[in-house]
């Protein structure tokens, strides 16, 4: 039973969805935990971070909101890029069941080059509004840029308490150009509850185990990796199928997955196939320069 002098925290959680998505691409591709962040471990981490700080029950500590910000293509150059508008939509399923409110500005093209300008300045306005009105306890921002302070300061001025959840790594990408990630030390020093993430992933003896694991969406069987594939030098691939509709599919291959048509089948009926089924293709263009998959196949792996 909970003590009656408990009062409950209530917590906002805010995402720079262009900074949580580079960094959970780094730690599906490029770590060795090869698993995208969990938003519901997210959560979960911060409620159990505020009840330590504060001395309470877990129990008390509630995200009651959270937003996540992101500016992207539109629906046509998105589909356009394989099935990249698919895994929009599936990753716009799984915010939708953790409540999480979406925000969405459209990537501009100007002289000839894409902007997405906008976002930062959307997130720090909601978040100060709602912290008013909502009167939060703890504002918790999952970013990294140094444009989020004046809106620290803000939220400091009227108590409220803010976490910022920060990543800093380096690796090397298959071009071989060094790729570093850091956090703003300024917008760090600014925040109530400065946390490293990358730290605590890292030093397991931080946290329980378990508790780190949580971080991350629990691995799927179902789910296609790059270790699945069977690349050869010939022209003959083998991997997967992701996905199917109506006459036509994606394949999973690295590094934007393959789209086919039912009339790129050699012998099976399309409607026999499932996803998950082994297949084996070839990779060609298309005549607008993208790779498809042809001469598909199925077979047993």
């Amino acid at each position: 039973m909970l003590p009656g002098n408990q009062k409950t925290r209530k917590i906002g959680v805010f995402y720079d969805g262009n900074y949580f998505l580079h960094v959970s691409n780094y730690y599906n591709y490029v770590h060795p935990k090869k698993r995208r962040l969990s938003i519901s471990g997210l959560h979960n981490f911060v409620r159990r971070w505020v009840a330590k700080v504060d001395e309470v029950d877990e129990r008390l500590c509630l995200v009651v909101d959270a937003h996540y910000f992101r500016s992207r293509l539109n629906a046509q150059e998105a589909s356009q890029r394989g099935s990249q508008l698919y895994y929009e939509r599936v990753f716009d399923d799984i915010l939708m069941s953790e409540g999480v409110t979406t925000h969405y500005l459209p990537v501009r093209t100007k002289f000839g080059r894409k902007e997405d300008r906008g976002v930062e300045i959307w997130l720090a306005m909601e978040a100060l509004e709602l912290a008013i009105h909502k009167m939060f306890d703890v504002v918790v921002l999952i970013a990294s840029d140094g444009d989020y302070i004046p809106l620290v300061r803000k939220l400091n001025t009227l108590g409220t308490r803010v976490i910022v959840l920060s990543w800093n790594f380096e690796f090397v990408d298959d071009s071989g150009q060094k790729m570093v990630t850091k956090s703003s030390q300024d917008l760090l020093s600014e925040a109530s509850y400065p946390i490293s993430m990358n730290e605590i992933i890292d030093n397991e003896g931080n946290l329980k185990e378990t508790l780190i694991n949580d971080l991350f969406v629990v691995a799927d069987s179902g789910i296609i990796r790059k270790e699945d594939f069977q690349d050869s030098d010939g022209p003959d691939k083998r991997s997967k199928i992701l996905s199917l509709k109506e006459g036509f599919g994606f394949i999973a291959y690295p590094p934007n997955n393959l789209f086919f048509h039912y009339t790129d089948l050699i012998i099976d009926d399309f409607n026999d196939l499932s996803e998950g089924d082994a297949v084996e293709f070839t990779v060609e263009k298309n005549e607008r320069g993208q790779e498809v998959a042809k001469n598909i196949q199925k077979i047993d792996l």
